[in-house]
């Protein structure tokens, strides 16, 4: 098939945005120039000429020679008026926006359908590794089990550096945003509502199911004590934030939190800002992505591939939405955790499906055993009470834990 050549309009010239510029120039196999960039701010200084860019969407939106909107801004709903008029307009599309992506997927899956044009975002789940195209080709026909992994750079650059080199959280953060891997505002990030849009996403194209990012359990790293660094150091651990999703009967559960892992697991050796993802199905078992997930480089090359893929006519099939699945959502699971808390918190053996014992150390108690999602959930609305995962352990239905209890008794 002949490459096309294409002309882009590009809304956003940030970090990501510049990144894209370089990569494009940098690389002569991709056929494509950026005619416009949309930008919002008149008065900030530039390094490139004037008269590329534009403070109106419609010189982007309206124009018939530009054939793909790149649209890489962070308002997320901005962002979905831009896709969706872009789209009306006959434009394809390239995003790495992982929240307005994560909150209208299933508007922008029928949109696609409705004007014929495609929406590709390899971008928006972990920067450079190429998930979202391997789980739509490579994993078309197998039988996908789980998908998990670190789905954020920013927050392994932390924890690395908390570990490696016994820096306190604060400090590690600060050295993030400093490097441009975690925002001025670091809550997307450390409480972990960054890493559920990107799973949102990939649970689409892994299970063929929409899910709402609401609805998605998330629990973040921000309330990692010394108290809990010292107990992972005391028992050879290290603490990763893992997103995951796994397939059980005819439902998908989907969690993200921090877990204590060994250091012969393969994500203990994933380091700074690089992101990992496991996939794990019936014929090939488990796989590993490795790739740096922060950062202007990592992204922009990752839209780059979009734009190239474009110039093929390359599109997303939704192939497991499409063969009719029947699988629902569901957060009726458990997963083993350990609860650190101080003595004020009311954290009891009776929030536990099984408990399995606690302790007291300076100035904190801990509980460990199996707890609901939704309690979890109710968790991450008290501050003080901190959760993480046990080392090995993988969250299951709280049907198959009812079923191991009465085999038990």
């Amino acid at each position: 098939m002949m490459k096309k050549k294409l002309k882009l309009g590009l809304f956003g010239f940030g970090c990501v945005g510049q990144g894209l510029y370089h990569v494009l120039h940098e690389t002569h196999g991709v056929k494509a120039e950026i005619k416009r960039i949309g930008v919002k701010h008149r008065d900030k200084q530039r390094p490139l000429q004037h008269d590329l860019f534009t403070y109106n969407p419609s010189d982007i939106l309206e124009d018939p020679e530009i054939d793909v909107v790149v649209e890489l801004i962070d308002d997320a709903e901005v962002a979905f008026q831009i896709v969706k008029g872009s789209l009306e307009k006959g434009k394809a599309v390239v995003t790495a926006n992982k929240k307005m992506l994560a909150e209208h997927l299933e508007e922008i899956y029928q949109l696609q359908r409705k004007y014929d044009r495609p929406v590709l975002y390899e971008g928006a789940v972990c920067g450079s590794i190429p998930i979202i195209r391997n789980l739509e080709e490579y994993y078309d026909n197998d039988l996908l089990s789980s998908i998990e992994g670190i789905f954020n750079g920013s927050t392994n650059y932390i924890l690395t550096k908390v570990f490696e080199e016994r820096k306190n959280y604060a400090d590690a953060l600060l050295q993030a945003q400093q490097l441009g891997f975690a925002e001025s505002d670091p809550a997307l990030d450390v409480r972990a509502f960054d890493p559920k849009y990107k799973l949102v996403i990939a649970m689409a194209h892994t299970f063929g199911v929409f899910v709402r990012p609401e609805d998605v359990v998330n629990f973040g790293i921000d309330r990692i004590s010394e108290v809990d660094v010292k107990y992972a150091r005391d028992h050879n651990l290290t603490i990763k934030l893992v997103a995951r999703a796994f397939k059980e009967g005819e439902h998908v559960f989907g969690l993200v939190a921090p877990q204590f892992v060994e250091p012969n697991h393969p994500l203990a050796s994933v380091r700074n800002e690089y992101n990992a993802v496991q996939v794990e199905s019936a014929f090939s078992e488990k796989q590993l992505f490795v790739g740096k997930g922060a950062g202007s480089y990592p992204t922009g090359s990752a839209v780059l591939s979009d734009i190239s893929a474009l110039t093929y006519d390359y599109r997303y099939e939704y192939k497991k939405r499409n063969e009719g699945t029947t699988l629902r959502f569901s957060n009726k699971a458990a997963a083993e955790v350990i609860v650190s808390f101080t003595a004020d918190k009311a954290v009891t053996p009776h929030d536990f499906l099984q408990f399995t014992g606690g302790f007291r150390g300076n100035g904190h108690q801990f509980l460990t055993g199996y707890v609901p999602l939704e309690k979890i959930r109710n968790w991450a609305g008290q501050p003080g009470v901190n959760v993480i995962l046990a080392p090995g352990t993988r969250p299951k239905s709280i049907k198959s834990i009812e079923k191991e209890q009465v085999t038990a008794a």
